[in-house]
């Protein structure tokens, strides 16, 4: 019901607008407004769409829950359509959205809403996987980035065929 509103009644409050600016100030300075709102805005979003990419980027290495940063990023991407969207109130709200402020003081009013549940990395052995590709055990005495698990077996140097030596293989150093 809410999402038909929004349909039917933004592009009357849009419509209204234009009718109301461009009798007060003419056609060609509304047109420019809005234009010069899209650029402006298109700007603002790429600026702060690049911050949020690298808070949710540093909350993941950080292991921390990524849905604060992922919902600013979602608020701006929804911020740049509206911008993008000809129009005085599609605007006002798009800027709104560009507001940090704003931003949190939304995503505080949707946490009331909606459940987070956090999701963790790795296996149920208490090992999490690093970007850096090693697993760190935190149950584990000692266990941290300088510890690398891993499974090996022998090999009997006497089954192996023999070595040539006339060509390097680029897992040996050559002599000169």
């Amino acid at each position: 019901m809410w999402l038909l509103a929004a349909f039917i009644g933004i592009p009357l409050i849009e419509i209204g607008l234009f009718i109301q600016v461009g009798g007060l100030i003419g056609l060609w300075p509304t047109l420019l407004i809005v234009v010069v709102t899209a650029i402006i805005g298109t700007a603002m979003v790429r600026s702060q769409g690049i911050a949020a990419l690298a808070n949710i980027q540093g909350a993941l290495d950080r292991f921390d829950n990524p849905a604060e940063p992922l919902a600013h990023g979602a608020m701006i991407l929804v911020s740049g359509v509206l911008l993008l969207t000809p129009g005085f109130f599609t605007d006002a709200l798009g800027f709104a959205l560009l507001v940090p402020a704003v931003r949190e003081r939304v995503f505080a009013a949707l946490r009331r809403r909606i459940t987070v549940q956090q999701a963790r990395a790795g296996g149920a052995d208490g090992t999490q996987q690093h970007r850096h590709g090693y697993a760190r055990d935190r149950s584990a005495p000692g266990g941290g980035p300088g510890v690398i698990d891993g499974e090996f077996h022998e090999i009997d140097p006497d089954s192996l065929p023999p070595r040539r030596t006339d060509t390097p293989s680029g897992w040996t150093r050559g002599e000169g």
